[in-house]
């Protein structure tokens, strides 16, 4: 009697690319980090190109007592938090960036779409801010005495939300914007993960493919 291997079953070596992420992920992916890249270099270089340096502008009112376009350079994190830890905010957004392309490789779009636009968000976000961080927008301090001329590493942000008595939002810009959007719903997908499916129906059942049928010897 000889074991001859089920119909359909896989080759030994087929599982090794099983659940890496295919061009359809990628360009997804990286639509959407091309597109909110862009959209936050772009709108930062038109708010200090109009607005001036901060401090030498009181700003556009866009919504009276609520929002205003006004400039701003912070050397911190998001919020203004660490400032002056440049460098370190740079390594850990290249660390992070590395772990998010490691994580993209993995993924699979129909189960997998909320994850890869959130990694796409958080990655145009933190590009976003890292242009600036390297200082490659070649602005100069023009303030205070003493760092006047200097080359500026700093994120630059230009929106401003406050409601008079409730809050003053710390100003920011679209790359924290699409953060905090990747970061809400990586948090929607800990509350709500995706459902566990098959990735290709046609695929025999594990049990059905470890069962070999035996045939009679010729």
């Amino acid at each position: 009697m000889t074991k001859v291997p089920a119909t359909g079953s896989p080759s030994s070596d087929s599982s090794t690319g099983a659940f890496r992420a295919t061009p359809i992920t990628w360009a997804l992916f990286t639509s959407v980090v091309v597109l909110t890249t862009a959209a936050d270099l772009i709108t930062k270089e038109v708010a200090f190109k109009n607005l001036g340096m901060p401090g030498t502008s009181p700003g556009w009112t866009v919504i009276n007592n609520m929002l205003w376009w006004r400039t701003s350079l912070n050397e911190g994190a998001l919020f203004g938090l660490g400032q002056g830890m440049g460098w370190f905010f740079i390594t850990v957004s290249v660390a992070a960036l590395i772990g998010i392309l490691f994580t993209v490789s993995w993924l699979r779009l129909w189960h997998d779409a909320i994850l890869v636009l959130s990694l796409a968000c958080i990655t145009g976000g933190i590009l976003g801010n890292l242009y600036d961080r390297l200082g490659i927008p070649s602005l100069q301090w023009h303030a205070p005495l003493g760092r006047e001329g200097d080359p500026v590493y700093a994120v630059r942000d230009w929106i401003h939300f406050r409601l008079d008595g409730v809050i003053d939002w710390p100003i920011f810009n679209l790359a924290d914007s699409f953060l905090v959007l990747g970061a809400g719903l990586l948090l929607f997908l800990s509350f709500f993960p995706p459902a566990v499916t098959s990735e290709n129906s046609s695929t025999p059942n594990r049990s059905t493919q470890a069962t070999a049928e035996e045939t009679p010897d010729a």
